[in-house]
């Protein structure tokens, strides 16, 4: 592409985003780049390219065959990292959009908040945390920086995805929220919003479809209560289906409208008219605090009644062992590694290395590989 039409695009995307970003937003111009620096794209700006990356990672794919609470022993309609995910990202843009802040960061953020989950959720992530004591231990955040700096290999020019720095950043930032020395980006602190959005509302509705929970029993939980209120003032007798379809859409409609309403008034309330603002203000991007009292007895709820329930907790319990098992093969026995993993082993020690290899591991080839390493 000739220079002046690779600078035309440049311009049109700059251009654009001034014109329809808040103030308060980051605007692609105003990237810090790039860890290994790279020419700018004649079309795509930066957090677009970004997005791309990781749709396009072994990583991401993977995150389809992943459990988020449930699984695949449990049924097929209930979410995976992959839907939630994808879920995440709906809400988030949504927000964003609605902020005019930068979809195509938000987005990005949202695709790789959860890159570095392990196979069966946070059971397995429990597994490696254990399996690593003495040896840095095990995030799911800190882990998916590790897929997108090192572990990722798909460009002849640099390790991982070469990520943005503010994307990097946002994802750091999810590691330890009480060790950063700044407030993240709002685009940040959309996709921790729409986090909590989504799995307080699409939990309940698994948990309902694989028979863990009632319609009755959650309409007895404040939040869903009033949900239902509200949904009954629009519909009269509606059939309990139909009435568990509008409560989930009015879970997140009402949530979004209040995060959305909160942001405004802070964001006046504290002056935000720039991103360095951003940084050094409380976090705007919040629910109300009568709604964050009522997410907080749903999440207790759904602690004790679904992440805890018998059935659940048997699965997790020997996906749990299962994984235990292979990690302690793999440790007397690192030639049983993928080549490229036993390589990488004489430079980061054999035990992350024997982690990385299982956290990349999808719940089917995990059981797979457990029998191939213990077949009798």
């Amino acid at each position: 592409m000739e220079l002046e039409a690779i600078n035309a695009w440049q311009q049109t995307t700059a251009g654009r985003e001034e014109a329809t970003l808040a103030p308060y937003a980051m605007h692609s111009a105003d990237s810090a780049g790039r860890k290994y620096p790279e020419p700018s794209h004649p079309y795509r700006g930066p957090f677009q390219r970004d997005r791309d990356r990781v749709v396009h990672s072994a990583a991401y794919r993977r995150l389809s065959a992943k459990t988020q609470v449930f699984t695949g022993e449990l049924g097929d309609y209930h979410r995976t990292r992959l839907t939630h995910t994808l879920e995440v990202a709906s809400v988030s843009r949504t927000v964003s959009r609605a902020m005019s802040l930068n979809e195509d960061l938000t987005e990005t953020l949202a695709l790789v908040h959860d890159l570095g989950h392990p196979p069966f959720g946070h059971a397995g992530e429990e597994v490696l945390n254990g399996c690593l004591q003495g040896h840095g231990g095990f995030c799911h955040n800190r882990h998916a920086l590790r897929i997108v700096e090192e572990l990722e290999v798909r460009y002849p020019e640099f390790p991982g995805l070469n990520l943005s720095w503010e994307v990097l950043e946002g994802q750091a930032g999810r590691i330890s929220k009480t060790a950063a020395a700044q407030r993240p980006l709002l685009e940040s602190q959309v996709v921790e919003a729409a986090d909590s959005i989504t799995y307080d509302t699409h939990d309940a509705d698994d948990a309902m479809e694989l028979g863990l929970l009632t319609l009755d029993e959650l309409l007895a939980v404040p939040l869903w209560a009033e949900a239902a209120r509200r949904v009954r003032r629009q519909y009269a007798n509606l059939q309990p289906s139909e009435l568990r379809r509008a409560v989930l859409h009015e879970l997140i409609d009402w949530q979004v409208g209040d995060l959305l309403s909160q942001a405004g008034e802070r964001l006046a309330s504290f002056g935000v008219e720039s991103p360095q603002a951003v940084r050094q203000a409380p976090v705007i991007v919040v629910v109300s605090d009568a709604l964050a009292q009522q997410k907080r007895e749903l999440e207790a709820f759904l602690y004790q009644r679904v992440y805890r329930h018998p059935e659940v907790v048997r699965h997790r319990q020997v996906a749990q062992q299962r994984l235990r098992e292979m990690f302690d093969q793999f440790m007397q026995h690192p030639e049983l590694l993928p080549d490229r993993f036993h390589q990488r082993s004489f430079v980061v020690g054999l035990a992350r290395c024997v982690a990385d290899y299982l956290a990349g591991m999808t719940d089917r080839f995990a059981q797979r590989e457990y029998e191939r390493l213990f077949a009798k």
